[in-house]
């Protein structure tokens, strides 16, 4: 998975800080998100996956299948 949120990151041009702050989280963190020194809490993956509009299972590399679910109605 670390792989995967770093190509999404690089495939947009944007930069560790970027991310870090949409998350809102230290850029250290991020980085160790994407080294693999931690693990991605599911809150952060979640908001992973709806920022570059695919699926968990994408970025959790369970399918090459980018396209993402439909997602639930809230409310």
């Amino acid at each position: 998975m670390n792989e995967k949120i770093r190509e999404l990151r690089e495939d947009k041009g944007l930069k560790q800080w970027q991310l870090a702050e949409y998350l809102n989280v230290d850029q250290s963190t991020y980085s160790d998100y994407e080294t693999g020194e931690l693990n991605v809490p599911v809150t952060v993956l979640v908001k992973l996956s709806s920022f570059y509009n695919t699926s968990t299972d994408y970025i959790l590399d369970l399918t090459d299948n980018s396209e993402p679910y439909e997602r639930k109605k809230r409310g």
